[in-house]
């Protein structure tokens, strides 16, 4: 079998587009990825171009590990975000065609499962006024919808420092969000990289009687440093690594103990078996894995095929039933959160289970998305 082609598709909405790249062989078989990219998505377009003459096109896709190795080095040129998103979706695509050549689920390939279910936790639903009412009414239809768990930012367009009166208007925030989850449930506080240390300690433990689950990016990516000397002042998980874009990145992270929890996204990190490969390299730490996952459904289905055969998978991140949820329809079997467990169930369809509906996704053409954490109403997810 050879791969005679790729085609891409961006479905756009005002926050997000989402690239899917179909993998095509000359045995009839397509596969498909998927990766989110923030402004850069003519350019990541524009590099599969290219790279799928001089890579792709030819290639065994079986041949994952040659195939990877081929797009990240044969250009010489460092690996930034653009070709690691595009190695991803390509590499993801792979996998695709795999299972369905087998016909098994791709997470069999990876070594089999090693659950049943992967817990879920809901983004993109406080897309409401920014008042305590208004998120603790939110926040009840998440539990209602039967999640178990949910993420949010709080802290507006905070910079480096957050005052006095921000402050106490953000706790107020997160005291309405946990009385309406109950005391159960898990929050995920998130902070987006927006802080120095001293802020986002100060933060953390002004949020720590309502058991935040995680602190997630409390300082900007760049600066290991500055990770670290939060970690040693808060009494509560460290969650980070949505912006390292390379798995061999994370070795300082792993050497600084910094972190418990390890966020990469696998549209951004080269695909399914590099994030395995990093997740095997935490499991050595004792740290957690849960994917970032601003996608949507191929996205979070090539996201579940790891979380299913991983044994340190702790909980994966879900959008699409909030924040343009109508985009879940460009995919035919696009997981759902079972609302009697707040998970997501083994699925035995093979490949990734999924296959992208082009002509539905020609009703979401590109945009011009933007998604600005530093505008006002940024959490609408509505940018004028």
């Amino acid at each position: 079998m050879r791969i005679t082609g790729i085609t891409t598709h961006v479905v756009g909405t005002p926050w997000r587009n989402l690239t899917y790249v179909g993998v095509h062989t000359d045995e009839g078989l397509t596969g498909v990825g998927e990766t989110r990219m923030l402004g850069h998505t003519d350019a990541l377009i524009g590099y599969l171009n290219e790279a799928a003459a001089h890579h792709i096109v030819g290639t065994d896709p079986f041949d994952t590990e040659a195939l990877v190795r081929r797009m990240k080095y044969g250009d010489y040129g460092r690996a930034g975000e653009i070709v690691m998103s595009g190695i991803a979706c390509v590499e993801m695509a792979c996998w695709d065609i795999k299972g369905k050549a087998l016909g098994v689920p791709v997470w069999q390939l990876l070594g089999g499962k090693v659950t049943d279910r992967v817990k879920a936790y809901a983004n993109g639903w406080y897309t409401t006024e920014r008042t305590p009412e208004a998120y603790h009414k939110a926040a009840r239809g998440v539990m209602e919808r039967g999640y178990r768990a949910l993420k949010i930012d709080p802290f507006g367009t905070g910079h480096f420092e957050l005052d006095a009166e921000q402050s106490r208007y953000a706790v107020s925030l997160i005291e309405a969000v946990r009385d309406a989850i109950g005391p159960d449930a898990e929050l995920m506080l998130e902070m987006h990289g927006r802080f120095s240390p001293s802020t986002a300690v100060r933060l953390a433990k002004e949020m720590a009687p309502f058991r935040p689950a995680w602190l997630e990016e409390p300082v900007p990516p760049e600066n290991l440093k500055a990770l670290e000397k939060v970690a040693a002042k808060v009494d509560m998980p460290i969650a980070t690594g949505e912006r390292i874009h390379d798995r061999i990145e994370f070795r300082e992270l792993f050497e600084s103990q910094a972190a418990d929890i390890i966020q990469p996204d696998l549209g951004h990190i080269g695909g399914i078996a590099e994030t395995r490969k990093l997740a095997a390299t935490a499991e050595t730490h004792y740290t957690l894995i849960a994917p970032h996952n601003v996608g949507g459904p191929v996205l979070t289905a090539a996201s579940l095929q790891v979380g299913f055969s991983t044994p340190n998978f702790k909980i994966l991140e879900h959008f699409n039933d909030f924040a343009d949820a109508e985009i879940k329809k460009v995919v035919k079997g696009a997981p759902q959160v079972d609302p009697e467990t707040g998970c997501f169930e083994i699925s035995y369809a093979p490949g990734l289970g999924v296959e992208l509906d082009i002509e539905a996704a020609a009703e979401f053409p590109q945009q011009q998305a933007r998604f600005d954490l530093w505008a006002e109403g940024w959490e609408k997810r509505a940018p004028k």
